[in-house]
């Protein structure tokens, strides 16, 4: 296709984005501002509860990292709380409340929340729910000792009034260039982003210029009583999917134009990662599948087949942590390739060149909050 062709495809798929979802995305706006509304006005009644409630989301459809920043809270408030984790538990095949134990499946209670309690579940109690007012109680009746809760993507659960609200949103995409759905990603206007107590910009690369930074803060308009702050992900050394049966796990820069790797991913953004594996020498292939996708009999065939045609003396299979927790129990994975599978940990780190320290200021709020009730 040429370049002009492209051009013509470009503009005539805009003018039918105008013409159909412009009209729908206004729809949806008026239907999201007139609940906001509601609350706003006390028609419909946000529930307080006895405990500091943190809420970690978006404005966005997926993609900003809410787990490892869940994760990452997790971490800095577990050694001062009793934390108790709650979330929908998306894709769950389950309904209702269901506690995390040992015997849950990302099944129960989701991948996302199976993959926190695999890290956390000795130190925290975990839970999925869709009804979040009714999670919190129950969660509080099982274990009195729980005294912070965390709600994993509750943003926009706005019967829950939350102590701390800690709002992401992506460097590469911003709140503030995007769309409300289905004509962009924004589950409500940006203006929403004024109920938040902290915004954080993630996904950031290694060194934020400081024209970056007055790019967002200058867009994000954020108030003097909020809190931005910048964060990015590091990667860590890859760690087999299934250790018993794994050769030992090898480092990307130790890998060369002779070898081959092969992503798999099933997550809304798999870009920022697909560049780093790409600033290593072994050629890419990248299989990607949807958010939360779970993988088939017919998707573990077409991976065998994928990585039996790839070239390269040594041939590895990498694939993300939350995809990890969905691939591991899969009962169609190929015995043939356990061995060359891995997957690659994250972790979060903030930039505290142009914000205050991010543990810090949670805590602080956290504590300005319980003196005042």
């Amino acid at each position: 296709m040429s370049g002009y062709q492209k051009q013509n495809r470009l503009a005539k798929n805009k003018i039918l984005a105008n013409l159909v979802l412009l009209p729908l995305s206004k729809l949806y706006g008026i239907g999201v501002g007139l609940r906001n509304l509601m609350f706003d006005w006390r028609i419909l009644k946000e529930t307080t509860f006895p405990v500091p409630v943190v809420v970690v989301g978006n404005l966005v459809a997926g993609g900003t990292g809410k787990t490892p920043h869940t994760e990452f809270i997790i971490e800095h408030l577990k050694y001062k709380y009793r934390v108790g984790m709650l979330s929908r538990g998306y894709k769950r095949t389950t309904n209702g409340f269901v506690l995390a134990t040992r015997r849950s499946t990302p099944a129960d209670i989701g991948d996302e929340p199976y993959q926190i309690y695999q890290k956390f579940g000795s130190d925290i109690t975990v839970a999925v729910c869709e009804d979040r007012c009714a999670g919190i109680e129950e969660m509080l009746r099982i274990d009195p000792k729980i005294n912070l809760v965390v709600l994993d993507d509750a943003f926009q659960h706005r019967y829950v009034k939350p102590t701390v609200a800690v709002v992401l949103t992506e460097f590469n995409r911003p709140v503030f260039y995007d769309r409300l759905l289905p004509l962009g990603r924004l589950r409500e206007s940006i203006k929403a982003l004024s109920r938040a107590d902290m915004v954080i910009v993630t996904k950031c690369p290694d060194k934020l210029k400081p024209v970056e930074y007055r790019i967002f803060k200058n867009n994000l308009k954020v108030f003097p009583y909020q809190k931005l702050f910048f964060s990015r992900y590091e990667y860590m050394p890859l760690q087999p999917l299934f250790p018993d049966e794994a050769d030992p796990a090898p480092y990307l820069s130790w890998l060369n134009d002779g070898d081959g790797v092969l992503l798999l991913s099933g997550i809304a953004n798999p870009r920022p990662l697909v560049r780093y594996l790409r600033s290593f020498h072994a050629p890419l292939k990248v299989k990607s599948f949807p958010d939360h996708h779970a993988f088939t009999r017919r998707d573990m065939e077409s991976l065998r087949k994928e990585f039996d045609q790839m070239e390269g003396e040594r041939r590895i299979i990498v694939t993300t942590e939350k995809d990890a927790v969905r691939l591991a129990g899969n009962p169609y994975f190929p015995q043939e390739l356990k061995r060359d599978i891995y997957y690659l940990p994250i972790e979060v780190r903030f930039d505290t060149r142009f914000s205050e320290n991010f543990q810090e200021e949670l805590h602080k709020a956290l504590l300005d909050a319980v003196k005042k009730q």
